[in-house]
């Protein structure tokens, strides 16, 4: 079961995260750019995590709060990057 991705955001920047048993496992960090923009800068899931749809998860989760908040995602991580590219219907908010 993928833990729930939540939302921390500080003034001009933020962060997606999934805390497992209190402890967090995986950051994927952002900053906002002007008002109608966010840049993915970085993302990291600890060890013996991979492979459980972690990053993803938290792409996903950043996908839905730029269409709730009307704005565009500039993913500067190549991580990120990379799941805009295998994902097509994330594309909506480039």
């Amino acid at each position: 079961m993928i833990e729930e991705v939540q939302l921390k955001i500080n003034d001009k920047n933020g962060a997606f995260f999934i805390e497992v048993d209190g402890k967090q496992q995986a950051l994927m960090t952002f900053v906002f750019a002007g008002d109608d923009k966010i840049i993915i800068d970085h993302t990291e899931v600890n060890s013996g995590n991979n492979g459980k749809g972690f990053g993803k998860a938290m792409v996903a989760k950043a996908v839905e709060f730029a269409r709730e908040k009307g704005i565009k995602i500039i993913p500067l991580c190549p991580f990120a990057k990379s799941v805009f590219d295998k994902t097509p219907e994330f594309r909506d908010v480039l």
